[in-house]
């Protein structure tokens, strides 16, 4: 199978760190955070890779290259202004081919094992969404969906949990987004769930949304310690 990392964003709550890289590129615990996720990805054999970028992107292309370095192939999908997330997977689609896919956050670390996308992408239905779940963090305590017992996703409900940034999608989901444009992705979650097609499962391992210079430290802090 085929994963692909998010990686066009600009990183604004990141500044200034972000006015020299792109947010994935951002050193933690000794190399970039998007090194964690290929290399994760290899040790699971998914080794197709599609980066999409925006913001800098000549930088990743840079330094990752093709992939070989961290036993991947890595496939760019460059774009001219960030399309947001379900625009970036939509203009990707060519590249990700026409069975289900994994599609990884490229500003989070978690230490959920990508090996279990590939059973999972086997029982993707067309439509379909597979999302990891976390408990709330501090900065979005509100949460976002709704787990059920048997592992339905639903947008109304309590208690609610967090989305990872981690899903397994179905490509047709993405079938109505105009290439090219941008479009976010919680209305076809939302679509997908409306329609009985959402299923996922909570993650209690280690997960960040290095989403702050200060979280970014602290993350570095704990991987130093053998967090990992």
């Amino acid at each position: 199978m085929r994963a692909m990392i998010l990686a066009a964003g600009r990183g604004e709550r990141m500044r200034p760190l972000t006015d020299r890289l792109p947010k994935p590129m951002l050193p933690v615990g000794g190399k970039p955070l998007i090194v964690w996720h290929l290399e994760r990805l290899a040790a699971a054999g998914i080794r197709d890779i599609v980066i999409n970028h925006a913001w800098l992107g000549h930088e990743i292309e840079g330094a990752l290259g093709d992939g070989a370095a961290q036993g991947v192939r890595i496939r760019y999908s460059a774009e001219a202004r960030a399309l947001e997330t379900a625009g970036g997977i939509a203009q990707a689609l060519p590249l990700l081919g026409d069975d289900p896919f994994l599609v990884i956050n490229g500003d989070i670390w978690c230490d959920w094992d990508p090996a279990q996308a590939h059973d999972l992408a086997s029982r993707a239905q067309p439509g379909g969404a597979w999302l990891l779940l976390v408990d709330n963090p501090a900065h979005h305590p509100a949460g976002d969906f709704v787990l059920t017992a048997d592992g339905r996703v639903q947008a109304q409900g309590t208690p609610r949990l967090t989305f990872a940034g981690v899903g397994v999608y179905h490509p047709s989901l993405f079938m109505d987004v105009p290439r090219g444009q941008a479009a976010p992705l919680a209305p076809l979650l939302r679509q997908a769930m409306e329609r009985d097609l959402a299923r996922g499962a909570r993650h209690t391992g280690r997960w960040t949304d290095v989403g702050t210079p200060q979280r970014l430290a602290d993350l570095d802090a704990e991987l130093a310690d053998g967090a990992a």
